[in-house]
């Protein structure tokens, strides 16, 4: 099959490029510098050149394509509806391009929440919208999945959100979590992750929603006890009224308990997460160095 991938040299998406081409599929990548251009022929891709704004070289490599995997998303918070309106217009030039042919079309989307048959409120994401644009194409004859990918995606190596944790921890003297710290966070390894796009990819029926969640939720305070431990500092609690101040925007979440289940996911697909789960990865001590 020859895949078109957006964001295919992110965190998640160089993962789900050696995915693709490991399993033999052509695959053309989205490259807006000649460093991502490098990255991606070094992968074994084929370069499109752009930004997710060029609506015009969205639409011709879709159409030049048998699927198209969405990737990529501005994670800016200042930035995060203008992000959100790019994301929904390239769903929609997808769609142009591929209405009527059966083809794939995979997005991710965040916020996985209960169980794939929920659905998150509108007030929850601007991002929402460009899922159920991507879900809508299903009456219009493309194959269109969405992903929903866990607020923690991880390897060995990197956790965005674990390594903020980390550097507040440093800073402040002690590892923090809120309340009793039993809320808890779903998190997915990145080759589970990719493995997953390229099922829904080669399998996934139109209209699917799937669960990329490996942990239904790891407990807020066994983070903030593994983090304590490698830096040798104490751990406890922060108080709702000094969340902000220790932890800035992450505040805004980090209380959230938000356990979601891969069952569906797991039966429509045989999808079967295989590798390390968070706490196993940030043992490791990568994330301290």
């Amino acid at each position: 099959m020859r895949v078109f991938i957006t964001g295919a040299t992110g965190f998640i998406g160089s993962a789900v490029v050696a995915e693709l081409v490991g399993a033999e599929h052509q695959v053309l990548g989205l490259a807006r510098s000649d460093a991502s251009a490098a990255t991606l022929t070094a992968a074994g891709a084929e370069v499109v050149r752009g930004t997710i704004e060029d609506l015009d070289v969205l639409r011709d490599a879709a159409a030049e394509s048998d699927g198209v995997v969405h990737l990529a998303f501005g994670h800016d918070l200042t930035q995060h509806q203008a992000a959100a309106d790019a994301e929904l217009a390239a769903v929609e030039t997808f769609g142009e391009a591929l209405a009527g042919t059966d083809r794939p079309l995979v997005i991710a989307s965040g916020g996985p929440v209960g169980t794939e048959r929920d659905t998150p409120p509108a007030s929850g994401s601007p991002r929402i919208a460009g899922a159920r644009a991507a879900l809508a194409l299903a009456d219009r004859g493309v194959r269109s999945s969405v992903v929903r990918l866990a607020p923690t995606v991880h390897d060995e190596d990197t956790c965005g959100m674990v390594q903020m944790l980390i550097g507040t921890a440093r800073e402040k003297g002690f590892s923090g979590y809120l309340g009793d710290g039993a809320n808890r966070w779903p998190s997915v390894h990145r080759l589970d992750a990719a493995r997953l796009f390229r099922l829904a990819l080669e399998q996934a029926p139109a209209g699917s929603v799937l669960h990329g969640v490996g942990e239904e939720g790891v407990p807020l305070r066994a983070i903030a006890e593994a983090v304590g431990d490698h830096l040798d500092v104490p751990v406890k609690a922060v108080a709702a009224e000094d969340a902000a101040a220790h932890f800035g925007f992450l505040a805004r979440i980090l209380g959230n308990d938000m356990p979601a289940s891969n069952a569906l996911t797991r039966e429509l697909l045989d999808w079967q997460p295989v590798h390390p789960g968070l706490l196993q990865d940030l043992e490791q001590g990568r994330y301290f160095g």
